[in-house]
């Protein structure tokens, strides 16, 4: 039998600070093209495993 899932804790005090300053630190961050692709390709790969 599956395990319940947890609800996610909420972030406070230091915690969120921390949380925010990474955040904010790079907001022009972005996933390269190939990590992308990569990303897409397992995605299609698992969904046709599921789908079977």
């Amino acid at each position: 039998m599956a395990k319940p899932i947890k609800e996610t804790p909420i972030l406070k005090g230091r915690d969120a600070a921390n949380f925010l300053e990474a955040v904010n630190a790079n907001p022009q961050r972005k996933v390269s093209a190939e990590t992308s692709a990569r990303i897409k390709r397992n995605f299609e790969s698992l969904k046709a495993i599921a789908a079977s």
